[in-house]
């Protein structure tokens, strides 16, 4: 296992982004309507009260191509050392979870908006990681 050994913290970071995002991904596309209802209703007193289908859709399209490119990247890593498709899909993390963030802060969910926070900041760390 001399991958693990050589890259633990990254692919650690990555297996943690792959579950969530493509958890998160999956769902939206299994219950989709339960999914835009819940939205509909949590952004109902927003500016983006008439765009939740449109928004829900960008980001299941992020949180699937994180979580792909991030498989595939963990395989490179494995197989020839390479970071870019890893660091890729750890960037599309960062960006999905700014445009979450946006969301909740103009939804006024402050508490949902603070727990993002955590799931950033492992990711900011994975793009440190893989870009040195």
């Amino acid at each position: 296992m001399k991958f693990l050994s050589e890259y633990p913290t990254e692919v650690l970071i990555l297996l943690f982004l792959i579950v969530t995002f493509l958890q998160s991904g999956i769902d939206k596309l299994t219950d989709w309507k339960g999914n835009l209802d819940f939205i509909k209703g949590h952004f109902a007193n927003s500016p983006l009260k008439n765009s939740v289908p449109l928004l829900l859709g960008v980001i299941l399209i992020l949180e699937i191509a994180a979580g792909v490119l991030m498989i595939i990247g963990v395989y490179q890593l494995y197989t020839s050392g390479a970071k870019e498709l890893a660091l890729l899909g750890t960037e599309l993390s960062a960006i999905s979870l700014i445009c979450l963030l946006i969301g909740q802060r103009l939804a006024k969910d402050y508490a949902g908006a603070m727990t993002l926070a955590v799931y950033f900041i492992i990711t900011l760390w994975g793009v440190f990681l893989l870009n040195s």
